[in-house]
Protein backbone atom coordinates (compact mmCIF):
# COMPACT_ATOMS: atom_id res chain seq x y z
CA UNK A 1 0.00 0.00 0.00
CA UNK A 2 2.74 2.88 1.11
CA UNK A 3 4.41 1.77 -2.19
CA UNK A 4 1.43 2.53 -4.20
CA UNK A 5 1.00 5.39 -2.74
CA UNK A 6 4.63 6.57 -2.97
CA UNK A 7 4.02 5.77 -6.93
CA UNK A 8 0.85 7.25 -7.47
CA UNK A 9 2.12 10.75 -5.53
CA UNK A 10 5.16 10.05 -7.72
CA UNK A 11 2.78 10.18 -10.89
CA UNK A 12 0.78 12.83 -10.34
CA UNK A 13 4.13 15.25 -9.66
CA UNK A 14 5.43 14.33 -12.97
CA UNK A 15 2.24 14.79 -14.63
CA UNK A 16 1.85 18.30 -12.79
CA UNK A 17 5.50 19.26 -13.79
CA UNK A 18 4.57 18.07 -17.30
CA UNK A 19 1.56 19.84 -17.93
CA UNK A 20 3.53 22.74 -16.44
CA UNK A 21 5.95 22.77 -18.77
CA UNK A 22 3.18 22.49 -21.49
CA UNK A 23 1.64 25.45 -20.52
CA UNK A 24 5.05 27.21 -20.81
CA UNK A 25 6.07 26.34 -23.92
CA UNK A 26 2.94 27.41 -25.18
CA UNK A 27 3.89 31.40 -23.99
CA UNK A 28 7.09 32.42 -25.14
CA UNK A 29 7.11 36.34 -23.99
CA UNK A 30 9.12 35.45 -20.85
CA UNK A 31 12.36 34.51 -23.41
CA UNK A 32 10.88 36.24 -26.56
CA UNK A 33 11.80 39.94 -24.26
CA UNK A 34 15.77 38.75 -23.86
CA UNK A 35 15.89 39.89 -27.28
CA UNK A 36 15.98 43.65 -26.66
CA UNK A 37 17.76 46.62 -28.69
CA UNK A 38 20.24 47.33 -26.33
CA UNK A 39 21.82 43.63 -26.89
CA UNK A 40 21.39 44.43 -30.45
CA UNK A 41 22.74 47.09 -31.20
CA UNK A 42 25.87 45.81 -28.67
CA UNK A 43 26.51 43.31 -31.57
CA UNK A 44 25.62 44.91 -34.76
CA UNK A 45 28.56 47.81 -33.47
CA UNK A 46 30.76 44.86 -34.11
CA UNK A 47 29.30 42.86 -36.78
CA UNK A 48 28.78 45.66 -38.81
CA UNK A 49 32.01 47.81 -38.09
CA UNK A 50 34.98 48.93 -40.42
CA UNK A 51 37.06 46.26 -38.85
CA UNK A 52 34.76 43.39 -40.66
CA UNK A 53 36.16 45.69 -43.77
CA UNK A 54 32.79 45.32 -45.13
CA UNK A 55 32.59 41.25 -44.70
CA UNK A 56 32.58 40.26 -48.30
CA UNK A 57 32.44 36.97 -49.51
CA UNK A 58 35.33 34.82 -48.57
CA UNK A 59 37.49 37.84 -47.46
CA UNK A 60 39.71 38.69 -44.47
CA UNK A 61 36.65 40.58 -42.98
CA UNK A 62 34.20 38.43 -43.57
CA UNK A 63 35.92 35.51 -41.90
CA UNK A 64 36.45 38.04 -38.74
CA UNK A 65 32.88 38.57 -38.88
CA UNK A 66 32.73 34.98 -38.75
CA UNK A 67 34.57 34.12 -36.03
CA UNK A 68 32.76 37.18 -33.84
CA UNK A 69 29.70 34.74 -34.76
CA UNK A 70 31.44 31.59 -33.53
CA UNK A 71 32.90 33.10 -29.90
CA UNK A 72 29.08 33.97 -28.98
CA UNK A 73 27.40 30.83 -29.51
CA UNK A 74 30.16 29.75 -27.62
CA UNK A 75 29.78 31.79 -25.33
CA UNK A 76 26.01 31.36 -25.20
CA UNK A 77 26.79 27.33 -24.71
CA UNK A 78 25.12 26.92 -28.00
CA UNK A 79 26.95 23.82 -30.11
CA UNK A 80 27.64 23.23 -33.55
CA UNK A 81 25.54 21.21 -34.96
CA UNK A 82 25.05 17.22 -34.71
CA UNK A 83 26.96 15.66 -36.78
CA UNK A 84 29.24 18.41 -37.92
CA UNK A 85 32.91 18.76 -36.68
CA UNK A 86 32.77 22.46 -36.58
CA UNK A 87 30.54 25.47 -36.50
CA UNK A 88 32.02 26.11 -40.59
CA UNK A 89 30.14 24.34 -43.62
CA UNK A 90 32.84 25.29 -46.39
CA UNK A 91 31.48 26.53 -49.32
CA UNK A 92 34.61 25.92 -52.16
CA UNK A 93 35.12 28.65 -54.58
CA UNK A 94 34.50 26.35 -57.43
CA UNK A 95 30.69 25.89 -56.35
CA UNK A 96 30.26 29.80 -56.29
CA UNK A 97 32.19 30.20 -59.50
CA UNK A 98 30.63 27.56 -61.63
CA UNK A 99 29.08 29.65 -63.82
CA UNK A 100 30.87 33.13 -63.69
CA UNK A 101 33.00 35.02 -60.50
CA UNK A 102 36.49 34.53 -59.06
CA UNK A 103 35.43 34.36 -55.56
CA UNK A 104 37.69 32.87 -52.89
CA UNK A 105 36.47 29.72 -51.00
CA UNK A 106 34.05 31.03 -47.69
CA UNK A 107 31.89 29.22 -44.95
CA UNK A 108 28.73 28.90 -43.64
CA UNK A 109 28.25 29.45 -39.89
CA UNK A 110 26.03 27.38 -38.32
CA UNK A 111 24.99 26.64 -34.62
CA UNK A 112 22.28 24.17 -32.73
CA UNK A 113 19.89 23.20 -30.19
CA UNK A 114 18.58 19.54 -30.63
CA UNK A 115 14.91 19.13 -29.97
CA UNK A 116 13.99 17.34 -26.87
CA UNK A 117 10.92 15.04 -28.60
CA UNK A 118 11.65 15.30 -32.13
CA UNK A 119 14.94 15.64 -33.00
CA UNK A 120 14.61 15.17 -36.55
CA UNK A 121 12.75 17.41 -37.43
CA UNK A 122 14.82 20.59 -38.27
CA UNK A 123 13.69 24.63 -38.45
CA UNK A 124 16.43 26.40 -39.89
CA UNK A 125 16.60 30.17 -39.29
CA UNK A 126 18.85 31.96 -41.63
CA UNK A 127 20.35 35.06 -42.64
CA UNK A 128 23.59 36.26 -44.58
CA UNK A 129 26.03 37.53 -42.72
CA UNK A 130 28.17 38.73 -45.99
CA UNK A 131 27.87 42.05 -47.70
CA UNK A 132 29.79 43.52 -50.61
CA UNK A 133 33.41 44.66 -49.11
CA UNK A 134 35.27 47.97 -49.63
CA UNK A 135 34.89 50.06 -53.06
CA UNK A 136 36.65 52.91 -54.18
CA UNK A 137 38.62 52.71 -50.47
CA UNK A 138 35.19 52.75 -48.65
CA UNK A 139 34.25 50.63 -46.30
CA UNK A 140 30.88 49.52 -47.07
CA UNK A 141 29.32 48.03 -43.61
CA UNK A 142 25.92 46.47 -44.83
CA UNK A 143 24.37 47.52 -41.28
CA UNK A 144 21.23 46.69 -42.24
CA UNK A 145 22.14 44.70 -45.26
CA UNK A 146 22.43 42.31 -43.35
CA UNK A 147 24.04 42.99 -40.23
CA UNK A 148 20.86 43.91 -38.57
CA UNK A 149 19.51 39.87 -39.41
CA UNK A 150 23.11 38.53 -38.33
CA UNK A 151 22.54 39.68 -34.83
CA UNK A 152 18.72 39.00 -34.68
CA UNK A 153 19.96 35.26 -35.44
CA UNK A 154 22.28 35.61 -32.77
CA UNK A 155 20.05 36.88 -30.13
CA UNK A 156 17.34 34.62 -31.21
CA UNK A 157 19.31 31.80 -30.82
CA UNK A 158 20.00 33.34 -27.16
CA UNK A 159 16.39 33.35 -26.27
CA UNK A 160 15.94 29.77 -27.13
CA UNK A 161 19.36 28.55 -25.24
CA UNK A 162 17.73 30.69 -22.15
CA UNK A 163 14.64 28.65 -22.48
CA UNK A 164 16.40 25.30 -22.78
CA UNK A 165 18.24 26.19 -19.74
CA UNK A 166 15.59 26.88 -17.84
CA UNK A 167 13.75 23.62 -19.02
CA UNK A 168 11.93 24.42 -22.10
CA UNK A 169 14.04 22.63 -24.65
CA UNK A 170 12.26 23.06 -28.23
CA UNK A 171 10.45 19.71 -29.27
CA UNK A 172 12.26 20.60 -32.59
CA UNK A 173 15.38 21.02 -33.59
CA UNK A 174 16.86 24.42 -34.56
CA UNK A 175 19.64 25.20 -37.09
CA UNK A 176 20.95 28.97 -37.06
CA UNK A 177 22.08 29.26 -39.85
CA UNK A 178 24.72 32.64 -41.12
CA UNK A 179 24.85 32.35 -44.99
CA UNK A 180 28.23 33.98 -47.20
CA UNK A 181 27.81 34.82 -50.58
CA UNK A 182 23.97 36.24 -50.66
CA UNK A 183 25.29 39.71 -52.52
CA UNK A 184 27.09 37.59 -55.29
CA UNK A 185 23.91 35.22 -56.22
CA UNK A 186 22.57 33.18 -52.77
CA UNK A 187 25.46 30.88 -53.13
CA UNK A 188 25.48 29.89 -49.18
CA UNK A 189 22.22 28.87 -48.88
CA UNK A 190 21.98 27.39 -52.39
CA UNK A 191 25.31 25.09 -51.49
CA UNK A 192 23.17 24.41 -47.80
CA UNK A 193 20.08 22.95 -49.85
CA UNK A 194 21.90 20.71 -52.11
CA UNK A 195 24.18 19.66 -49.51
CA UNK A 196 22.37 19.85 -46.18
CA UNK A 197 23.89 18.11 -42.86
CA UNK A 198 20.21 17.39 -42.03
CA UNK A 199 17.97 15.52 -45.24
CA UNK A 200 15.39 18.13 -46.67
CA UNK A 201 12.54 16.11 -45.99
CA UNK A 202 12.74 16.45 -42.23
CA UNK A 203 13.34 20.35 -42.32
CA UNK A 204 9.63 21.78 -41.40
CA UNK A 205 10.33 25.43 -42.23
CA UNK A 206 12.74 27.94 -43.36
CA UNK A 207 12.31 32.05 -41.63
CA UNK A 208 14.54 33.58 -43.13
CA UNK A 209 15.54 37.24 -41.81
CA UNK A 210 17.53 40.07 -44.07
CA UNK A 211 17.18 43.54 -43.38
CA UNK A 212 15.13 44.62 -40.29
CA UNK A 213 16.86 47.62 -39.38
CA UNK A 214 15.48 50.21 -40.95
CA UNK A 215 12.00 51.92 -42.67
CA UNK A 216 11.95 52.04 -46.39
CA UNK A 217 10.00 54.80 -48.59
CA UNK A 218 6.66 53.77 -48.27
CA UNK A 219 6.54 53.88 -44.39
CA UNK A 220 8.38 57.55 -43.81
CA UNK A 221 6.10 57.73 -40.45
CA UNK A 222 6.08 54.64 -38.91
CA UNK A 223 9.08 51.83 -38.00
CA UNK A 224 6.09 49.50 -36.83
CA UNK A 225 5.86 47.18 -39.56
CA UNK A 226 7.52 44.37 -41.35
CA UNK A 227 7.22 43.14 -44.81
CA UNK A 228 6.00 39.26 -44.69
CA UNK A 229 7.05 37.23 -48.05
CA UNK A 230 6.27 33.92 -48.95
CA UNK A 231 5.01 32.85 -45.65
CA UNK A 232 1.62 31.60 -47.89
CA UNK A 233 3.59 30.26 -51.25
CA UNK A 234 3.34 26.71 -50.03
CA UNK A 235 1.79 26.58 -46.35
CA UNK A 236 -1.68 27.92 -45.54
CA UNK A 237 -0.59 26.79 -41.73
CA UNK A 238 2.62 28.73 -42.04
CA UNK A 239 1.11 32.36 -43.41
CA UNK A 240 -1.49 31.57 -40.24
CA UNK A 241 1.11 31.46 -37.88
CA UNK A 242 2.82 34.29 -38.79
CA UNK A 243 -0.22 36.21 -38.90
CA UNK A 244 -1.23 34.66 -35.27
CA UNK A 245 1.86 35.26 -33.25
CA UNK A 246 2.37 38.74 -34.50
CA UNK A 247 -1.24 38.95 -33.55
CA UNK A 248 -0.94 37.84 -29.73
CA UNK A 249 2.74 38.69 -28.91
CA UNK A 250 4.45 41.93 -31.72
CA UNK A 251 1.32 43.63 -32.92
CA UNK A 252 3.16 45.17 -36.23
CA UNK A 253 1.49 45.88 -39.63
CA UNK A 254 2.12 42.90 -41.15
CA UNK A 255 2.49 44.60 -45.02
CA UNK A 256 2.38 41.54 -48.05
CA UNK A 257 2.25 44.16 -50.60
CA UNK A 258 5.85 41.97 -51.72
CA UNK A 259 4.56 39.22 -51.63
CA UNK A 260 2.35 39.10 -54.42
CA UNK A 261 3.55 37.00 -57.37
CA UNK A 262 3.23 39.75 -60.03
CA UNK A 263 5.34 41.88 -57.59
CA UNK A 264 7.84 43.53 -60.22
CA UNK A 265 10.80 43.55 -57.36
CA UNK A 266 10.46 39.87 -57.21
CA UNK A 267 11.62 40.00 -53.94
CA UNK A 268 10.73 36.51 -53.04
CA UNK A 269 13.31 34.95 -55.25
CA UNK A 270 16.24 37.32 -54.20
CA UNK A 271 16.58 36.64 -50.93
CA UNK A 272 17.93 33.18 -49.22
CA UNK A 273 15.03 31.55 -47.85
CA UNK A 274 14.17 30.73 -51.85
CA UNK A 275 16.67 28.08 -52.16
CA UNK A 276 14.77 26.35 -49.25
CA UNK A 277 11.71 27.26 -50.85
CA UNK A 278 12.55 25.59 -54.26
CA UNK A 279 12.92 22.26 -52.99
CA UNK A 280 9.42 22.37 -51.09
CA UNK A 281 10.49 23.73 -47.86
CA UNK A 282 7.93 26.51 -46.29
CA UNK A 283 9.94 29.75 -46.03
CA UNK A 284 8.59 32.88 -44.53
CA UNK A 285 11.46 36.24 -45.32
CA UNK A 286 11.05 39.11 -43.13
CA UNK A 287 12.06 42.74 -44.14
CA UNK A 288 12.02 46.29 -43.97
CA UNK A 289 12.19 47.03 -47.21
CA UNK A 290 14.65 49.41 -49.75
CA UNK A 291 16.08 52.49 -48.46
CA UNK A 292 18.14 55.72 -49.37
CA UNK A 293 21.24 53.53 -48.14
CA UNK A 294 20.73 49.95 -49.48
CA UNK A 295 24.27 49.09 -50.94
CA UNK A 296 25.49 52.06 -50.30
CA UNK A 297 28.51 53.00 -47.68
CA UNK A 298 25.86 55.15 -45.77
CA UNK A 299 24.25 52.11 -44.70
CA UNK A 300 25.58 52.41 -41.19
CA UNK A 301 24.68 51.86 -37.36
CA UNK A 302 23.94 55.17 -36.18
CA UNK A 303 20.78 54.82 -38.54
CA UNK A 304 19.87 51.82 -37.55
CA UNK A 305 16.08 51.75 -35.66
CA UNK A 306 17.24 49.39 -33.06
CA UNK A 307 13.15 49.39 -31.57
CA UNK A 308 12.04 47.97 -34.91
CA UNK A 309 14.76 45.48 -34.93
CA UNK A 310 13.95 44.44 -31.67
CA UNK A 311 10.78 44.10 -32.71
CA UNK A 312 10.96 41.82 -35.48
CA UNK A 313 13.49 40.06 -34.54
CA UNK A 314 10.84 39.12 -31.80
CA UNK A 315 8.30 38.38 -34.22
CA UNK A 316 10.46 35.73 -35.78
CA UNK A 317 11.27 34.34 -32.33
CA UNK A 318 7.33 34.10 -31.85
CA UNK A 319 7.16 32.11 -35.18
CA UNK A 320 9.97 30.12 -34.53
CA UNK A 321 8.97 29.01 -31.15
CA UNK A 322 5.45 28.02 -32.67
CA UNK A 323 7.03 26.05 -35.28
CA UNK A 324 9.17 24.30 -33.09
CA UNK A 325 6.84 23.18 -30.42
CA UNK A 326 3.26 22.79 -31.87
CA UNK A 327 2.25 18.84 -31.95
CA UNK A 328 2.43 18.54 -35.67
CA UNK A 329 5.06 19.98 -38.36
CA UNK A 330 3.35 22.79 -40.70
CA UNK A 331 1.62 21.13 -43.87
CA UNK A 332 3.06 21.92 -47.28
CA UNK A 333 -0.35 22.09 -49.31
CA UNK A 334 0.48 24.49 -52.03
CA UNK A 335 2.43 23.25 -55.17
CA UNK A 336 6.43 24.39 -55.40
CA UNK A 337 6.71 27.38 -57.33
CA UNK A 338 9.71 27.66 -59.40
Amino acid sequence: MKKALTLLVFIITLTSFAQKKAVNNDNPTKFMNTITAEKLKTKLTIVASDEMEGRDTGSKGQKKAGNYLIEQYKKSGIPFPKGASSYYQSVPASFMNARYGTLPDSENIWAYIEGSEKPNEVLVISAHYDHVGIKGGEVYNGADDDGSGTVAVLQIAEAFQKAKKEGHDPKRSILFLHVTGEEHGLHGSRFYSEHPLFPIANTVADINIDMIGRRDFDHPNTNNYVYVIGADRLSSDLHNITVAQNDKYTKLDLDFKFNDPKDPNHFYERSDHYNFAKFGIPAVFLFNGVHADYHQKSDEVDKIEFDALAKRAQLAFAIAWDLANRPERIVVDKPIQK
